[in-house]
């Protein structure tokens, strides 16, 4: 996942990140290492919030463009 790019080359923190989605740092912390894997849910506000495709999250493209 590409988590830990997006937000590093946005230079967000995983507390600010957290913060803003209403996690904690640790969930975004093992989403990054891959200890733990978002749900749906979680995938689609990671997606909005670093205005991504989920495709491109989940690194099935390298289109980061939203089709809507």
């Amino acid at each position: 996942m590409r988590i830990k790019e997006l937000r590093k080359k946005r230079q967000i923190s995983q507390l600010k990140m957290a913060m803003d989605l209403n996690m904690t740092q640790n969930t975004i912390s093992r989403y990054e290492t891959g200890e733990r894997e978002p749900g749906i849910r979680e995938l689609i506000l990671l997606a909005d919030y670093f205005q991504v495709s989920v495709d491109y999250l989940l690194e099935r493209t390298d289109n980061p463009t939203m089709n809507l």
